[in-house]
């Protein structure tokens, strides 16, 4: 009961907020918390990548090690999609609407998408093993309800983001809940202009 009570008074809600050099909120960053032992993220529910009106959904998704993760077809045209990531290299062959295949991804890093058929589709995983990892929204936070009350690192990955690796990261200070991010952005290849 004491070692709970501990716990949870050494946890404390932490914001991130990441918004681009014009102060625009930014989509699809995913915000990491290293601070003290962390738990390894459990695979839990659904996860999938679909691929509608000849683009994957959705463009960037988080996933925790272990996760398999299924790639329904909702177009009327075939698909063939793959990777060539260190993190997972795979290769699903043509398959129709309404067909889905599943790819388990068992090691962290990112993994870039694509179709073999149609070059403007592309999206991304996300494979962590870390619990405080998760993706912005269009309001461009992420909140962590449980994170350590200490010190650590945050660091933010996007896909079009001038930096090293696609990240950039900081420390932050055991008194610190709310951390902001202003990214500089690469422009998105002209078909996946739409909403970035």
């Amino acid at each position: 009961m004491l070692a709970l009570a501990a716990a949870q008074a050494s946890a404390a809600p932490l914001t991130v907020r990441v918004v681009d050099s014009n102060g625009r909120p930014v989509n699809d960053a995913v915000v990491s918390l290293r601070s003290g032992p962390a738990s390894r993220p459990v695979p839990t529910g659904n996860y999938s990548v679909s691929q509608k009106d000849m683009q994957f959904h959705p463009f960037v998704l988080v996933v925790p090690v272990g996760a398999k993760v299924s790639f329904p077809n909702l177009d009327p045209t075939r698909h063939h999609v793959y990777s060539f990531s260190p993190a997972k290299q795979f290769e699903l062959k043509l398959f129709a609407r309404d067909q889905s295949r599943s790819v388990t991804f068992d090691k962290p890093g990112v993994v870039a998408l694509g179709c073999n058929i149609h070059d403007a589709m592309t999206a991304y995983l996300f494979v962590t093993d870390n619990q405080w990892t998760a993706k912005t929204g269009p309001n461009g936070i992420v909140r962590f309800a449980d994170a350590p009350n200490s010190a650590g690192k945050v660091s933010v990955w996007h896909p079009y983001l001038r930096a090293k690796a696609n990240v950039v990261e900081r420390q932050l200070v055991a008194s610190e809940r709310n951390a902001s991010f202003t990214v500089a952005l690469r422009s998105p290849p002209m078909a996946m202009s739409d909403g970035y």
